[in-house]
């Protein structure tokens, strides 16, 4: 992520997610915003997103999304009121929030910020009372204190959602949110997603990984943090999480597009994982 500019690689994620909804049905996610959020001028790309070859990243970019949600309102339901979005880029949640209880804090790069106001001011979305917006940049400046500063009650357990993130920190900016994150009371849980290290991806999900890797390093926005699946739990448990979910293609076929009459779902490349863990 490039200071000062606006990411690139959040436009196309939520590009995918709009493709998501103009075409497959059923949806794994219910996003009304989401076609609205992007406006005109991205036809073109909105026609590469539907195509064949791009699905699994546009089926992915839904799902993790999905789960994210599911498992927030399985915390919703245990009482709690604050989620914190950690790099927000345009995620449309805090538009189609169900919950009136729950506060809603979107943290991001300021420049991305602004872009998101310009867009949602231009599709007359309005911005809910119970949304916060944190301007934060993770390298550089104290989560937990931006967090205070913002009226999140560190008393009180939250939910933070943290997704297509990871992969582009570094592993100290990582650890830093991470232990934030894990100071919070129980109750307190993280879902997030997460690449696997390149030397061990099989040649065909190597492929896929260089094309993905030169698109996001040209956009400013290089690849460069990865894990097993065993070091990521030695990582979460290290920060003070007691129980951690793993979920992979496979999880992610079986809870979200077991049975379909059309027969889509992820392909064995496996883009990524999801974790979830609770403190």
């Amino acid at each position: 992520m490039q200071t000062g500019r606006a990411s690139r690689t959040a436009l196309r994620v939520a590009i995918r997610r709009a493709a998501h909804q103009a075409i497959d049905r059923p949806r794994i996610l219910e996003d009304p915003i989401a076609v609205r959020l992007i406006g005109p001028g991205y036809e073109r790309d909105m026609e590469r997103a539907m195509h064949f070859v791009a699905r699994d990243f546009r089926l992915y970019m839904s799902v993790r999304s999905r789960y994210a949600e599911d498992r927030l309102a399985q915390q919703v339901a245990e009482g709690v009121e604050q989620y914190v979005i950690l790099g927000a880029g345009l995620d449309t949640f805090a538009y189609r929030n169900p919950f009136a209880a729950l506060r809603v804090f979107e943290v991001d790069f300021p420049a991305t910020q602004q872009w998101k106001h310009e867009l949602l001011a231009a599709a007359g979305i309005a911005i809910p009372d119970n949304v916060t917006f944190i301007a934060l940049d993770l390298e550089h400046k104290s989560l937990a204190e931006s967090l205070l500063e913002a009226g999140v009650n560190a008393a009180e357990p939250a939910f933070f959602g943290w997704l297509g993130v990871v992969p582009y920190l570094t592993l100290e900016a990582f650890r830093s949110t991470i232990a934030t994150i894990g100071r919070l009371p129980a109750g307190t849980a993280v879902s997030f997603d997460y690449a696997f290290p390149p030397e061990t991806l099989s040649a065909k999900r190597r492929q896929v990984f260089d094309t993905l890797s030169k698109r996001v390093a040209a956009a400013g926005e290089p690849l460069q943090l990865f894990f097993t699946p065993e070091d990521l739990e030695k990582e979460l448990h290290a920060a003070g999480f007691g129980r951690v979910e793993q979920f992979d293609t496979d999880c992610m076929n079986e809870t979200y597009f077991k049975d379909r009459a059309d027969g889509l779902k992820l392909s064995p490349v496996r883009v990524g994982m999801l974790a979830t863990a609770w403190v």
